[in-house]
């Protein structure tokens, strides 16, 4: 007789489109239970880290899953230094209840996933990518079209037009960016947040809001919840 053993892991999760698509391949497995999601946000601004997305959203993203969730705040100038010191205590609390790998929705940033490999490895923890190495304009096309549903909240100006903030993630979308930015943004050209598809239990309800620039650089899409009583509106100034 088989029997199946389940790992206890943690997933880092900023609230996008890779990240949606390693959690339902992970899930296809069997295999994993995830104790958390971990995210990390900007202190003081209360957004997700490079994301911009605002707390509230995340955390009933979270509950629409079905999944806790973790946070790590993180001062808008840290260093590495003091971002690796944070996550070094939250690891070390999960890996007191039992994790033994943490999971992530990386492609192919090779220096990323050494990175994320060698610090995991020194405190004792795997590191799990279940979408490592998939063709990104294949996994763009089934994430839409296994029907999950996201929008573009930050684009690098540099790489890709801010018109493109705000935007939904779909096949005119795909159709519309320029030749050599990656169908999923892999190198940061754009970044988004889902909020629905097979591994919701129902759709995260949210408004486009105001379109912000950051830095000369950076244009950020303002998602707000429909359900506004539940949220005391920061101004859009707060992003980051």
């Amino acid at each position: 007789m088989n029997i199946t053993t389940t790992e206890s892991v943690l997933f880092s999760w900023s609230g996008g489109k890779d990240g949606a698509m390693a959690l339902y391949e992970l899930r296809r497995t069997g295999r994993y239970k995830v104790l958390a999601l971990l995210t990390t946000l900007t202190e003081g601004y209360d957004r997700i880290c490079m994301h911009g997305v605002r707390e509230v959203l995340l955390e009933q993203q979270a509950a629409c899953l079905g999944l806790s969730l973790s946070k790590v705040r993180i001062p808008k100038d840290s260093d590495m230094e003091e971002y690796e010191a944070e996550m070094q205590k939250i690891l070390t609390h999960y890996q007191g209840l039992g994790i033994s790998s943490v999971v992530f929705g990386d492609v192919f940033l090779e220096d990323l996933k050494e990175y994320r490999r060698a610090k995991l490895s020194q405190m004792g923890l795997g590191a799990i990518f279940p979408v490592w190495k998939r063709d990104t304009a294949e996994l763009a096309r089934t994430f839409i079209d296994m029907g999950f549903k996201a929008v573009i909240t930050c684009v690098d100006t540099h790489a890709i037009d801010r018109a493109f903030a705000g935007r939904v993630f779909d096949r005119r979308f795909l159709r519309d960016i320029p030749s050599g930015v990656d169908p999923c943004g892999e190198n940061g050209e754009f970044h988004s947040f889902v909020y629905d598809g097979p591994i919701f239990k129902k759709s995260v309800p949210h408004e486009v809001g105001e379109i912000v620039m950051r830095d000369n650089r950076f244009c950020f899409c303002d998602l707000m919840p429909t359900q506004q009583d539940t949220l005391a509106i920061h101004d859009s100034r707060d992003i980051a």
